[in-house]
């Protein structure tokens, strides 16, 4: 059950359940007509629209995202709100019905009675609405754990498998004779890329500056491998450096346009890395490799090419909801291009 539909079954189940006992109560120790019946029902259906209704307001103006003391004012002054209006509606009601009974109804007993109920039933739905949305927003973060750790074991495995790791050694020893100053610089990139994955483990976003740090190590380590069969270039606006993205995104990017492109082709081809912010304050990265998609790779499976993609898209899914996304096509007959969008701001779980 999705959560649209939690919603909606748990608003119909709490305030149908408060009008058959109202009901139930009232019959035990009155009697109720089929009028008043009908007034318990409406009373009940205006309760669960005006809760409807804060429950718009909490989300367009994110509650979610205050402080403890901010959240907790807000919320009474809503509760004592909305009670002030549950009493008006009931008076309304029974008007509307022919069951008020001014003589009675308008002590001032039982309209202090009747507020405090009010105040406990909306106290209660914040309370349970609130624990449905930390409990979700909790079971998300432990899908977002689990999903980081076989990301990392995936990455340990396949990014910087021993196949991998054979070539850029195999590229070093090349360089121990020829030039020992460059042979050095890149044992300390395949020193900072084992130690960057390493420390990955648990994080949900990095600064983009250390993603692309790291991005530059694999592509200078690759560029000893391939040599003039690789051309890179970078075209990163300073904005983009304020941004947070997931760990091993964009390396997860490069790799796979390397390995199924440029890889591909005999005279090689170039890796194009564009960053920059978008008019929403949203980061938007583009990827442009040489080559050519014969198929769109499936993002929900573990087929080759698309296992390193899949990861990404569930990645930026579980963390930014739908807020962020992605797309691989190719670019005229001679590029493929992978494109990102991430909003600049605080990830649900942080």
């Amino acid at each position: 059950m999705n959560r649209i539909r939690l919603y909606w079954f748990l608003q119909i189940l709490g305030w149908g359940g408060f009008a058959l006992v109202s009901i139930f109560l009232a019959d035990l120790s009155r009697g109720v007509t089929y009028v008043q019946i009908w007034a318990f029902i409406v009373l009940a259906a205006t309760n669960l629209i005006s809760t409807h209704f804060l429950r718009y307001i909490v989300k367009t103006y994110n509650w979610f995202k205050l402080s403890i003391s901010q959240l907790l004012f807000q919320s009474f002054l809503a509760i004592i709100a909305l009670s002030f209006v549950n009493i008006v509606a009931q008076i309304l009601i029974n008007l509307a019905f022919g069951t008020l009974n001014p003589s009675e109804d308008f002590k001032i007993l039982l309209i202090l009675a009747n507020l405090l109920q009010a105040i406990l039933l909306y106290a209660l739905w914040f309370l349970m609405y609130f624990l449905v949305h930390f409990l979700d927003n909790y079971n998300s973060t432990l899908k977002y754990e689990a999903k980081i750790n076989e990301i990392r074991l995936n990455h340990l495995k396949s990014q910087l498998n021993p196949h991998f790791i054979f070539n850029a050694l195999n590229s070093v020893r090349a360089l121990v004779d020829e030039d020992p100053i460059k042979a050095k610089t890149a044992i300390t990139r395949i020193s900072n890329m084992l130690r960057f994955s390493l420390m990955m483990d648990k994080k949900q976003t990095i600064e983009f500056g250390e993603e692309l740090n790291t991005v530059k190590d694999y592509l200078e380590l690759e560029s000893i491998r391939f040599e003039e069969r690789l051309g890179v270039i970078y075209h990163i606006e300073d904005e983009s450096y304020s941004y947070k993205i997931p760990p091993m995104m964009l390396q997860t990017i490069v790799e796979n346009g390397i390995k199924h492109g440029v890889s591909n082709l005999v005279k090689g081809g170039t890796i194009e890395i564009k960053c920059r912010e978008g008019l929403n304050d949203d980061l938007y990265i583009q990827v442009k490799n040489s080559g050519q998609l014969t198929h769109q790779p499936s993002l929900n499976s573990d087929d080759e090419q698309g296992h390193g993609l899949s990861n990404t898209v569930q990645r930026l899914k579980l963390i930014y909801g739908g807020k962020a996304s992605f797309r691989i096509f190719n670019s005229g007959n001679q590029f493929v291009i992978t494109e990102i969008k991430i909003p600049k701001q605080k990830v649900t779980f942080e």
